[in-house]
């Protein structure tokens, strides 16, 4: 749909400051960092017009593992950031064969239209490519959206992992719930017109809540803590340059996840709207496993773990004592909490 039809049903992000908004709304001329490789060897497998479909497997064996990366401000190296920082790779190690990984391409002018469904649309070929029912990991906004696919496409899915992700956005406040209601419609509107009927990675910067301090920031994310030595320090650097390697969002995307996941709450609620259908996860009946940071504040753990009293289905949830990025990058929540989700998916189905 034409970002035209959309201007009348705007709905608000965080706003801090006015100021604030300035910066966001500026025009933007830093260059953009390149995109980097990926840290555990992969193949590019599927390339769509807004997804591209990545094999990081290592044999044949057991179902398809596919990682749904968020499609929100950062790129898919969330997954595979650094040796000890890479999801992909603790689960390689644990027993994940068939592995792959859904990265969202940056918005472009030919695919500033997309939508929520048109994601669902792609994510839905990539999983039959790769051929179902798979595993679905969905990691923070990646989550939800895997969480509508499994129940949209019930049969595609045999055990979920959501990770990090919103789903009760009103069972706690966030860094990004609280700040809505105070937030003008005609701000975000303002904020896509400037990006040609995109939200652009590089406005976003000034509006995504982050820690004042750098060193608590890349504490918290990475889980590690000085003197550091030169194996540290590179994925230091290859934090600081996935930090800034920002993508661009479709602004009709932008306005569905706001409007429906988070002003009218309607994936808890059930009434979230999926390529046709109205999604309930009441009668989602696949296995579930939720893992959440204790102090995370992007997703709270009221907001991610409302998800196992909406399914029907057996539901399992991990805690890690970390942040919100500590949960895909930490040294210390992937070496302990990530083999215990590979196990978890390389249960027997019952």
């Amino acid at each position: 749909m034409p970002w035209d039809n959309w201007t009348r049903q705007m709905w608000d992000w965080p706003l801090a400051s006015l100021e604030m908004w300035r910066r966001a709304l500026a025009p933007d001329e830093t260059p953009q960092p390149a995109p980097a490789p990926w840290t555990t060897p992969a193949r590019l497998a599927l390339d769509l017009s807004a997804l591209r479909l990545w094999d990081f497997s290592t044999g044949d064996a057991g179902a398809a593992v596919v990682i749904v990366a968020p499609f929100a401000l950062h790129d898919a190296h969330i997954a595979d950031l650094a040796p000890g920082h890479s999801i992909v790779a603790a689960l390689r190690d644990h027993g994940c064969a068939r592995l792959f990984v859904v990265e969202w391409k940056s918005a472009t002018q030919a695919t500033r239209n997309l939508g929520v469904d048109d994601l669902l649309a792609l994510l839905n070929v990539a999983i039959d490519d790769v051929g179902a029912p798979v595993d679905l990991i969905g990691l923070c906004q990646g989550g939800w959206l895997s969480l509508v696919h499994a129940a949209r496409f019930p049969g595609k899915t045999r055990r979920l992992v959501v990770v990090g992700a919103p789903v009760d956005v009103k069972a706690a406040p966030s860094a990004l719930t609280e700040p809505v209601a105070r937030t003008s419609d005609a701000a975000l509107i303002s904020l896509v017109d400037a990006g040609g009927g995109c939200v652009r990675g590089a406005q976003m910067t000034h509006l995504w809540p982050r820690e004042a301090d750098e060193g608590a920031r890349l504490a918290e994310a990475l889980q590690i803590a000085p003197p550091f030595d030169e194996a540290t320090r590179q994925v230091v650097a290859a934090f600081r340059a996935w930090d800034r390697r920002v993508v661009d969002l479709p602004g009709p995307y932008y306005c569905e996840v706001f409007r429906h996941l988070y002003r009218e709450n309607a994936l808890a609620t059930g009434g979230f709207p999926a390529l046709g259908r109205v999604v309930d996860l009441r009668r989602l009946d696949r296995p579930l496993l939720l893992l959440v940071g204790e102090s995370d504040a992007i997703a709270p753990p009221p907001q991610a773990l409302a998800a196992g009293a909406l399914v029907c289905g057996p539901v399992e949830t991990l805690s890690a004592p970390c942040g919100h990025l500590g949960l895909f990058l930490g040294r210390r929540t992937i070496a302990q909490q990530w083999p215990r989700v590979a196990a978890w998916l390389n249960k027997e189905a019952g």
